[in-house]
């Protein structure tokens, strides 16, 4: 039998959480760290008292046996369901072509739905930032402000975090400068998110779009997604090379650019919005830099054993949520396996 090993998670996005419950469950005392208020990461939901908005990943989809099986799950416990939108494509409908017989779902009633349910039962310690790692004789230390050691050593290690975080956090320790460069190499695009808020329902002939043509990339009717409640609200999301180049304007510039593409596509002005800046929303095509760092990535995470640290994350599989919970496991093998 395994002895129980004391792990520490960085991050709770998807790829953290999915690691945390599979260590957890083999007996292992998990801690999982984030410098957010909630759970999740990307899968977030921008929530008032009036109305709610998912301004980071949209749906899911499940093609592997694994994550299927994950999704039931997630469906018996209420927190996730089948979205079926009515699709429309703006401008090259040849750059994307969406799959008619694709299913698409999401959390429910909110995106965040998911990670919450798997965070039940795992020690939390969120809004703790995380700034440094010393590896010491008694395992790993954690550091937060002014160098402060956070809750002890730790047998193992797993940062679940965007690829430039990882690569920040790891320069603080030098045993780990190969693992700093495969997250180095790692390009990561941004995306603002533009919520839009109605008084009234608006039905614009669609629920969701691929937008092929000028600043947007995605247009999508929150309230359309089941289990949604409150006022209407509308999602827009910037092309990711519109968006790195202009990821230092203001707030207000970025909206109004954004707004004029939507009325574009029929899209009235809005009551209120509300936009965010995701500094690393998804991973670039020419992600790795060099071979070694591919052929890592095909592993799903990075395991160093004799550094008791790995890596895990969508960009490390291939992107998109079922890519995220699919590394988190992977890499909860492999430390199993050690």
């Amino acid at each position: 039998m395994t002895s129980s090993l004391r792990i520490a998670v960085i991050g709770s996005g998807m790829a953290g959480l999915s690691c945390a419950v599979h260590l957890q469950a083999a007996g292992h005392q998990v801690t999982v760290f984030d410098k957010s208020r909630g759970v999740g990461g990307r899968m977030s939901t921008r929530r008032t008292e009036a109305w709610q908005c998912d301004h980071g990943a949209q749906y899911f989809t499940a093609r592997s046996e694994a994550f299927r099986a994950e999704l039931a799950r997630w469906v018996q416990g209420g927190v996730a369901a089948l979205w079926t939108p009515r699709l429309q494509v703006f401008g090259d409908v040849a750059a994307h072509r969406p799959d008619a017989n694709l299913q698409r779902w999401v959390g429910a009633p909110q995106m965040t739905a998911p990670a919450q349910w798997l965070a039940q039962g795992l020690t939390l310690h969120l809004e703790t930032h995380v700034q440094g790692l010393r590896r010491e004789a008694q395992g790993w230390r954690l550091l937060g402000d002014a160098a402060r050691v956070l809750d002890g050593a730790f047998d193992r290690v797993v940062l679940a975090l965007p690829a430039p975080q990882a690569a920040h956090l790891l320069t603080s320790c030098s045993q780990a400068q190969d693992l700093a460069a495969h997250a180095d190499a790692v390009r990561m695009r941004g995306c603002w998110a533009l919520m839009l808020h109605y008084a009234q329902p608006l039905d614009l002939g669609f629920d969701a779009a691929f937008v092929n043509t000028g600043p947007l990339r995605w247009v999508a009717r929150n309230s359309s997604k089941p289990g949604r409640v409150g006022a209407e609200t509308w999602l827009l999301h910037a092309h990711a090379d519109w968006s790195d180049q202009r990821l230092d304007l203001s707030s207000e510039l970025v909206a109004q650019q954004m707004l004029a593409a939507f009325a574009a596509l029929g899209g009235p002005a809005p009551a209120a919005w509300v936009v965010h800046r995701w500094l690393y929303a998804d991973t670039g095509p020419e992600a790795l830099a060099d071979d070694a760092a591919r052929a890592d990535r095909g592993s799903a995470c990075l395991w160093r054993p004799e550094l008791a640290l790995g890596l895990c994350g969508d960009w490390l599989n291939g992107g998109k949520v079922e890519g995220a919970w699919l590394s988190g496991r992977a890499l909860a093998a492999q430390i199993m396996a050690t």
